[in-house]
């Protein structure tokens, strides 16, 4: 019973399987043929064929194809991206030792009080140019011309009495001895006199050298002692910058080698300058040597104490194929440019150089007188179409602006 029971469910799930696939294999066929159908009257329709077909007729297949192309219409083409472009020249490029430094001037001193006393007057205020000389401040003086004035009548007397000795002296009316005291008494008075003379002559203050006031400290009535300090005395002609460069930098550096500075408050403001000097010794702490650079002709806006960029040439390459600075791509060690050729963007390779400012030497890859992308480029790919337009509108400064400023 059991065994005929299991039979039965057998045969009912198998002939429920058949049925089932019946069922399927004619729900897909009916799918096919409606498909073939509308295909064939698109065809028609598209094609301009009778039913029964014809010369002009066409298959299922190219009918469905063309009805494709009719509704999507002609190929899309890419649009151009709008690109700025610029020459690639011939010129000259150098590779240059930059360090930076402070102009400062060669002579500057602190002139020091000399002699004690209280001060009378100020003859000069910062800024004003002095000559080698020149009074700068006077100090009371009263004491020191009241002593000047006892010394020199104490001179007068010992050079009278020295001049009476030497005529008795003569005439053997007075003793060797006794003409030997009277002559250094009479040396003893002048040197006492000069002694005044230079007491006084402190207590007026002069420039030890032609140049700028830069400082001044001191003020009417105040009391110095000697060894205060009352100006600062600087000479701007010429002013100096002293720079340490490593050793290997200085080697084929010879003094009188023209170089370039300039002013970190303005990059517009550079002048000529020349090595002076290069020192002699390495500096075993740091491994540098020093090296004086005289400004030979610097404008009136440079100020001592300016901080400024000294630029010493290394090299120069006289006939060099320069590239734009925006124009080169870099990307890990490679390093690219983009070109246009007709209506298309081409990737170039380049080797690079020497760089100055905003000029970088192009060793291959590019030749002078091609049109490289400086502007717009960042979405490129070899064969991109481009239209060459104006910087400002060129596809990477548009997205630019585009974007927020951060504050």
């Amino acid at each position: 019973m059991k065994q005929g029971s299991a039979r039965r469910r057998s045969l009912i799930l198998m002939v429920a399987l058949g049925v089932l696939i019946v069922v399927g294999l004619a729900v897909g066929f009916h799918f096919v043929r409606s498909r073939n159908a509308g295909g064939s009257a698109a065809a028609g329709a598209a094609g301009g064929t009778q039913p029964g077909g014809g010369k002009g007729g066409r298959s299922g297949a190219e009918a469905v194809a063309l009805a494709s192309k009719t509704t999507e219409g002609p190929a899309d083409k890419k649009t151009p991206v709008p690109v700025s472009v610029s020459s690639i020249a011939l010129g000259a490029v150098s590779s240059y030792i930059t360090s930076t430094a402070n102009l400062v001037p060669e002579n500057e001193v602190k002139v020091l009080a000399e002699a004690e006393g209280r001060v009378d007057r100020v003859a000069v205020e910062e800024g004003d140019r002095v000559g080698r000389g020149q009074i700068l401040a006077q100090l009371v003086k009263d004491d020191a011309d009241i002593a000047f004035k006892k010394a020199h009548l104490r001179s007068e007397n010992a050079r009278l009495a020295h001049e009476r000795a030497v005529k008795v002296v003569d005439e053997n009316l007075m003793s060797r001895e006794a003409f030997d005291k009277v002559t250094l008494e009479n040396e003893v008075a002048q040197q006492e006199l000069a002694e005044a003379q230079w007491r006084l002559d402190k207590t007026t203050i002069r420039a030890p050298f032609g140049g700028r006031i830069t400082e001044r400290v001191v003020k009417p009535g105040q009391h110095v002692r000697p060894g205060d300090a009352l100006f600062t005395v600087s000479d701007f002609d010429p002013l100096i910058a002293r720079i340490y460069l490593p050793e290997k930098d200085v080697i084929g550096l010879q003094e009188g080698r023209e170089v370039r500075i300039t002013l970190k408050a303005s990059d517009d403001t550079r002048f000529a300058g020349r090595i002076r000097q290069i020192s002699p010794v390495v500096d075993p702490a740091t491994g540098t040597v020093k090296v004086t650079v005289e400004a030979a002709a610097r404008p009136a806006v440079v100020r001592p104490g300016a901080f400024v960029t000294i630029d010493i040439v290394r090299e120069v390459h006289a006939r060099a194929v320069l590239l734009p600075r925006e124009a080169v791509i870099r990307e890990l060690q490679d390093s690219y440019v983009f070109v246009v050729r007709g209506d298309v963007a081409e990737k170039r390779e380049v080797s690079l150089g020497l760089e100055e400012g905003g000029r970088i030497e192009a060793l291959s890859g590019v030749t002078a007188g091609e049109q490289v992308i400086v502007a717009g480029q960042g979405g490129l790919k070899p064969g991109s179409p481009v239209k060459v337009i104006a910087a400002p509108e060129a596809s990477d400064l548009g997205l630019a602006q585009a974007r927020p400023v951060r504050g």
